[in-house]
């Protein structure tokens, strides 16, 4: 105890104030790296798990250092303004399946370094206008089971260096043209299972470097002929599960790029001889490959019904072929005779010119 004491007692001034500031600089450093209750922190509070506490708001009192934040599984419903401010070293945030409803104004200021956010499984139903003005870091967004119905092109018009942009499962019936402008390192975007029922041209413009594009089980059910000409880095097309019963050559011939595999089995196919045509042309285009070519069937007409394209194609133009060919020989037939018919007409107008002219020269 007096030992303790002397300790103490032998402190100058100047040591003193020193340990004091110290002391304050400690408390401050552990206050902002507390963790809160509810939560788990691991890694000196870089990772905290605030998944499925039962929070109804973000929490106020999470570690200023928190690299990543898992707040997925509580009962958010609203995302306030401002609501994660300090969280500057922020790189990855989980908000999936909290029950979201509405974002604020500016939710996500301050996240200048955040590079993943996951709000898959949620009920949003549209994005705010300034939804990506502080996530210009970001490279990887989930919206997925979410119920959006449309896309505001300035909600997503700051994330430049967006990679991967899941939207699947939701309410979207259209793409508005622009709709990802700006986005120009997109490389990934999901968009299987909505309500499309055409893709415009337009719509996908200023996506220079996109190598996948799932569109698979929409209601897609017509293309324009240019609207894929601006994905010149594509590598994989799906349009598997929609209601194309026809498509144009040309559509897939202006996708200039070194290799693009297309999934395009479970449409309701129309195979008739024009249908076989552009598959033929497409199989035999060297960038561009049919994965499940051999699992495209037919719808119509009712009597190739289920069957596959490749097993039915040779058959396909074998009514056209005959239509031709029955035509082609009834004009030939019909050039033939009347050229018969002239010949002879010739042939008797010649003999009674020769006739007259005998007639005369005898008198």
């Amino acid at each position: 105890m007096n030992g303790t004491s002397m300790g103490w007692t032998h402190l100058t001034p100047g040591n003193m104030l020193f340990a004091g500031v110290l002391l304050v600089a400690l408390s401050r450093l552990d206050c902002s790296n507390a963790c809160p209750p509810q939560c788990l922190c691991y890694e000196h509070s870089d990772l905290v798990d605030c998944r499925a506490r039962g929070f109804l708001r973000v929490p106020h009192n999470l570690p200023h250092g928190t690299w990543l934040l898992d707040l997925g599984g509580n009962l958010l419903t609203d995302v306030r303004t401002h609501a994660f401010a300090g969280l500057w070293s922020l790189r990855v945030l989980v908000l999936s399946d909290s029950g979201i409803q509405h974002l604020q104004r500016q939710a996500f200021f301050s996240l200048s370094y955040l590079e993943k956010l996951d709000m898959s499984r949620n009920l949003l139903r549209r994005l705010p206008p300034d939804f990506s003005d502080s996530l210009t870091a970001l490279r990887e967004l989930r919206l997925d089971h979410n119920t959006l119905l449309q896309l505001d092109p300035s909600s997503l018009g700051r994330l430049e260096n967006l990679e991967k942009l899941d939207l699947s499962h939701n309410l979207l019936a259209s793409l508005e043209p622009g709709a990802f402008r700006g986005l120009s390192r997109l490389r990934h975007l999901y968009l299987q299972a909505n309500r499309l029922a055409s893709l415009q041209q337009g719509s996908l413009t200023m996506l220079p470097s996109l190598e996948i594009l799932q569109l698979g089980q929409n209601n897609i059910s017509h293309i324009d002929t240019e609207a894929l000409a601006p994905l010149q880095s594509l590598a994989v097309l799906g349009l598997e599960g929609n209601a194309l019963r026809h498509l144009k050559f040309k559509t897939l011939l202006g996708l200039h790029t070194a290799v693009t595999h297309l999934q395009l089995a479970g449409n309701p196919w129309s195979c008739d001889c024009d249908l076989h045509r552009v598959f033929s042309k497409i199989l035999s285009v060297r960038h561009l490959h049919v994965d499940d070519y051999r699992n495209v069937t037919c719808r119509e007409p009712p009597q190739l019904a289920g069957a596959s394209l490749a097993s039915v194609e040779s058959q396909l133009c074998m009514a056209e072929t005959a239509t031709v060919l029955v035509i082609t020989v009834t004009v030939l037939v019909t050039v033939v005779a009347a050229v018969v018919m002239a010949e002879r007409t010739r042939k008797k107008n010649q003999g009674k010119s020769w006739g007259g002219e005998s007639g005369r020269e005898k008198d």
